[in-house]
């Protein structure tokens, strides 16, 4: 199977600027809301839909810091005794969470598990009103009761297969491709969770 490109950098700001327009939608402007990208792309996300959301309303956020912050789950992960590897990020909140409407981003949905352990996390935080989820792609085989309210590309996939995000901030070039294992180019990491 060849490796194809499903997102590039356009598209990928055409999805944020999406997201960004639907979340304000929602919620009906920014007031009470917070933004938390699971690291490490989700929090390179979530920085750029908050900076949106301040171009699109600049009048309701001084500051993208006002509304995004960072949510680390690896201690909350249910596959710890399999990937011991995985290490840490700070969490770090523009505020408090009680009585807000949190917006939880993430680049690949795909089981389920890493947002269960996100909402595990935020019950150690506070308690939202609401939490939301963003995803820059869905790409199906849940095996949780688990839906993302925003989403930038359905990408139906084999299980086999494996879809990498990459984030100019993080990765220094912007793209989505699906690829076989096989194929997986060094030093990047398939979404698998």
């Amino acid at each position: 199977m060849t490796a194809r490109t499903v997102l590039q950098q356009a598209d990928i700001a055409r999805a944020l600027t999406r997201i960004s327009h639907e979340i304000l939608e929602s919620n009906r402007g920014t007031n009470d809301l917070v933004i938390l990208g699971i690291p490490t792309r989700g929090v390179e996300l979530a920085r750029r839909i908050a900076e949106t959301i301040q171009r699109i309303e600049p009048h309701a956020v001084a500051s993208p810091a006002d509304i995004v912050g960072a949510l680390d789950v690896t201690m909350y992960r249910d596959d710890l005794a399999r990937q011991p590897i995985r290490t840490p990020q700070p969490t770090s909140l523009p505020g408090p969470i009680d009585g807000k409407t949190v917006v939880l981003v993430d680049d690949v949905l795909f089981s389920g598990r890493t947002i269960r352990a996100a909402l595990d996390a935020l019950n150690d935080l506070g308690r939202p009103r609401a939490v939301r989820l963003a995803v820059l792609v869905d790409r199906g085989h849940r095996e949780l009761p688990i839906r993302a309210d925003y989403v930038g590309k359905n990408l139906p996939s084999a299980a086999s297969e494996r879809i990498y995000v990459r984030l100019a901030g993080v990765d220094g070039e912007e793209s989505v491709t699906i690829e076989s294992p096989d194929e997986a180019p060094a030093g990047s990491t398939g979404a698998t969770a």
